[in-house]
């Protein structure tokens, strides 16, 4: 069964993280069923553009700390939706997480509605944003993310676009959408994808120089003594024991 819904209207691709049971949590699982959809999405013709969306009131709670993906898999399908040929678009209607906001940078465009909420948790269970940092740094106000990493906060949509984590929010997201959409529909495929490399080729530099040192500083954290602390923390909805 998959974690991923699909459909297309007018060569549109939408594409439904579908495990709201679980806050659409960046499983192995999830991440493997989404780099395969978005596979197909990049061979096929007929899709012009892709628009990653999610079921729930969570666009993704980050990193499922019960089947966490390797910091590898993550890595690649950050790179995969950066890369992809087609432009990917985001549309989150609900809460998006340390992991997911990752997701959210890697996309071409990102669109909330003012009822979604962001934050950057991972310093409050003893981890660090280290792989979704790839796409983030290169597209995000530095002053900005400074506080956000580092303080865990929580920030509404029209923050979020004003510091360069969204392209845009709205009351209404399909209202927002719609000229980015109709845009899109209206533009030759080829020059899409060439147009795409050239808004890309910054943030991939970053993955060519830092992929392998996020990845591995991903993977000491999450085995670190203070990460396992948190999330028992976090699975226990107690205070992990250094906060003060």
């Amino acid at each position: 069964m998959t974690l991923i819904g699909r459909s297309r209207i007018r060569g549109v691709e939408t594409l439904s993280l579908d495990a709201p049971e679980r806050r659409n949590a960046l499983s192995a699982a999830l991440v493997g069923d989404l780099a395969a959809a978005l596979t197909d999405a990049g061979k096929d013709p007929g899709v012009r553009a892709v628009v990653l969306t999610h079921t729930g009131n969570t666009f993704s709670a980050g990193a499922d700390l019960k089947d966490p993906p390797a910091p590898s898999a993550l890595v690649a399908l950050l790179r995969q939706i950066v890369e992809l040929p087609r432009p990917v678009v985001a549309r989150v209607t609900g809460h998006v997480r340390a992991g997911g906001l990752g997701l959210l940078a890697a996309c071409d465009v990102a669109v909330a509605s003012r009822a979604a909420t962001f934050a950057f948790t991972e310093v409050r269970i003893g981890v660090a944003p280290a792989v979704i940092s790839l796409p983030l740094l290169p597209r995000t106000d530095p002053r900005a993310l400074a506080r956000y990493y580092l303080t865990g906060e929580r920030f509404d949509a029209d923050e979020a676009a004003r510091v360069g984590l969204l392209t845009a929010a709205g009351d209404d997201v399909d209202d927002a959408l719609a000229p980015v959409l109709d845009g899109l529909r209206r533009s030759a495929p080829e020059a899409l994808a060439e147009t795409k490399r050239l808004l890309t080729a910054r943030v991939l530099e970053t993955f060519d120089r830092d992929a392998d040192a996020l990845t591995a500083l991903s993977a000491r954290l999450f085995a670190s003594a203070h990460a396992r602390e948190g999330m028992t923390a976090f699975l226990e909805r107690r205070d992990p024991e250094w906060v003060v």
